[in-house]
């Protein structure tokens, strides 16, 4: 197997969770769903995946050389490649194709407020930075060398 340097593995695993993402928003919005908030979990299922997956492809490629702070980066840099590339399709789709939908998703919000599709952006910024972090610790919880030592027979 050829080896992928780091930046080429979270580009791409990042670059496939953001097409997934926009591609699950454009089939909900093809049936008409895309305002229904509880489909966005689905969301974080195709990030969290992502993400093991890249986590998982390093520690495959890196062998004994794979560590946790290796592991740690790509989780993080994956997300936030996936999160800025998402967030660039929603802020394209929110203020040039469909400025109608941050509307009906801050419906009593923005009356009130008036922050326009901006303050989703965001929201989406936050939300997909806070939840790759998190992703990635927990992840990160399997994918780690263990420091445990072997049990000698005689300690059993």
């Amino acid at each position: 197997m050829k080896k992928m340097g780091s930046f080429k593995i979270n580009f791409r695993y990042g670059a496939i969770i953001a097409i997934v993402l926009i591609a699950y928003f454009l089939i909900v919005r093809l049936f008409g769903l895309h305002e229904n908030p509880w489909l966005r979990v689905l969301n974080g299922v195709i990030v969290a995946y992502g993400i093991y997956a890249a986590i998982r492809f390093r520690r495959l490629t890196e062998g004994e050389k794979f560590n946790y702070y290796s592991g740690f980066r790509t989780g993080i840099f994956t997300g936030f490649i996936a999160t800025l590339l998402f967030v660039g399709f929603m802020a394209l789709y929110m203020f040039h194709i469909d400025p109608e939908f941050p509307k009906a998703i801050m419906k009593g919000w923005i009356e009130e407020y008036y922050q326009g599709p901006g303050i989703l952006v965001f929201v989406l910024i936050v939300e997909g930075f806070a939840s790759t972090v998190v992703l990635t610790l927990a992840f990160m919880q399997k994918f780690k060398p263990s420091w445990n030592t072997k049990k000698s027979p005689q300690n059993t």
